[in-house]
């Protein structure tokens, strides 16, 4: 297959390429694409070198999926032109994961919604990702009433200028290339994204609105804080979750540990649980922490941790386009 990877110099960009070549997908002619000022420059691919070419100059060589992951602005205006020409594009940005007529997809939960005219489909926001990914067994079998998750996310999550802000306070004690409002070195910032009116974030809404949509529940109440930690390996979750129906510990285990993609890592008598550290560069969701809410009724305690730019963001995105290749949706 004909692949554009577009925004391939930046961090996530970096990981598609990894993932692709780690999981062996059919790339039969790879097309780097970014901005103006890179045009002309080279990215590595399996060994070789390929140059990076326009937004135009991709388009015209019509590609058979563009992966995105280039920010919202740039996919509200550019995904629909690779749409026009017969492009399958899968976009990590937020610009299309509410619009009622795109598909917001994790292929173990909700793949089965991707049909063959979908030409622009959404890839979640990271942290909603994980959290799904490890509640959609439970949510089946109990459903879920109401969901309360803190999250503690990488500097990865905003990308390389925050990796360096992180590098050059470590180094220095401060750094002139500021992302964050705050230093984020020795700290943690309780804000993730811009603040909305009704004073959460946009991540933090992001979770509340991507989970309904994912799992297909309007009805399931989510309230979010998003936080961000000078950490590295991937984003952490504290979820409490409300069900309709009471559960059995030992089920609720089972249940996520057959889910694929997830991997159940608790025993607090040897201190086993997910931490960022080992989930680094993994493509699994890592579970621990497994408890009863012993303060109320059908409600359990978790811990969920995942690397963010993995399957928060390039696995999950190459994983939509292995299951539409794998389900003939690739024209």
């Amino acid at each position: 297959m004909k692949i554009a990877i577009v925004g391939a110099t930046g961090l996530v960009g970096q990981e598609m390429l990894r993932v692709l070549t780690e999981r062996n997908f059919p790339v039969e002619e790879l097309i780097p694409v970014a901005s103006a000022n890179s045009v002309g420059k080279k990215v590595a691919f399996k060994g070789k070198e390929f140059t990076l070419v326009s937004m135009d100059q991709a388009i015209a060589m019509r590609p058979d999926i563009a992966l995105f992951s280039a920010g919202g602005s740039v996919s509200l205006e550019h995904a629909p032109r690779f749409a026009e020409v017969g492009t399958i594009v899968i976009d990590n940005s937020s610009a299309w994961r509410m619009d009622p007529t795109k598909k917001l997809i994790v292929p173990e939960v909700n793949g089965d919604a991707i049909a063959g005219e979908d030409k622009i489909i959404a890839n979640p926001n990271c942290s909603t990702i994980q959290m799904v990914l490890a509640l959609a067994p439970l949510h089946e079998a109990y459903r879920i009433k109401r969901i309360v998750v803190s999250t503690y996310q990488s500097i990865t999550g905003t990308g390389k200028a925050a990796v360096d802000q992180l590098a050059d306070e470590m180094t220095t004690g401060k750094s002139d290339r500021m992302v964050y409002a705050y230093q984020i070195h020795k700290n943690v910032i309780p804000q993730v994204d811009v603040f909305l009116p009704n004073d959460y974030t946009k991540e933090e809404m992001k979770m509340v609105n991507e989970t309904k949509k994912i799992l297909r529940d309007d009805s399931i109440q989510v309230t979010a804080t998003c936080v961000r930690l000078p950490v590295e390996g991937g984003h952490s979750e504290s979820v409490n979750v409300e069900f309709h129906k009471d559960f059995d510990i030992e089920e609720v285990k089972r249940l996520m540990a057959a889910m694929p993609g997830v991997i159940v890592q608790d025993d607090p008598a040897k201190q086993v649980y997910p931490m960022p550290l080992h989930a680094h560069g993994k493509d699994e969701v890592f579970v621990g922490r497994i408890r009863r809410d012993e303060t109320q009724p059908n409600t359990l305690n978790m811990w969920i941790v995942a690397d963010n730019l993995r399957k928060g963001a390039a696995t999950n995105a190459v994983q939509i386009a292995e299951f539409m290749a794998e389900h003939s949706l690739v024209f």
